[in-house]
């Protein structure tokens, strides 16, 4: 029997098993690998979903503050609309209140008149009394100073 050959069985069989040991190693590496890719690609892909989901944020965002200054601007405008409307109104009640006061003053003064030309009728009626006394006091005044 050779020697060589039990040797030879023995380093062949080493061999295959390193052979082995650097092929699951290899599969390991390779295993290890793409794992990896798969990790970063699914961290690119939530990146994305992210960066999209800020993307329609920000999209949302400016949508609202478009539709809230069209709002704004809407209510301004029906606020100064009803503003007028108020104003015009308040104009209007007040010629209106001035025209009644008018109204009013002009009444008091024909009813005014109508007592005073109603007081001077009684005054005439009343009057022809009164005359005829005062004339006695000035004609008694007269003689007074007459005298002295």
């Amino acid at each position: 029997m050779k020697s060589p050959e039990k040797g030879n069985f023995l380093s062949n069989a080493f061999k295959e098993a390193w052979d082995q040991l650097d092929a699951w190693v290899d599969t390991a590496k390779l295993k290890a690998k793409e794992l990896a890719a798969e990790e970063k690609l699914m961290q690119k892909k939530a990146e994305l979903a992210l960066k999209a989901e800020v993307d329609n944020a920000k999209h949302l965002a400016a949508q609202a503050e478009k539709w809230m200054r069209a709002r704004v601007k809407s209510d301004t405008r029906k606020i100064n609309a009803f503003e007028r409307k108020l104003m015009k109104q308040l104009r209007d009640a007040e010629k209106k209140l001035k025209a009644q006061a008018k109204a009013a003053e002009r009444k008091a003064n024909r009813k005014g008149k109508a007592l005073k030309k109603n007081l001077q009728d009684i005054a005439k009626k009343v009057a022809p009394k009164s005359k005829a006394a005062a004339p006695r006091k000035k004609a008694v005044a007269k003689k007074k100073a007459a005298a002295k």
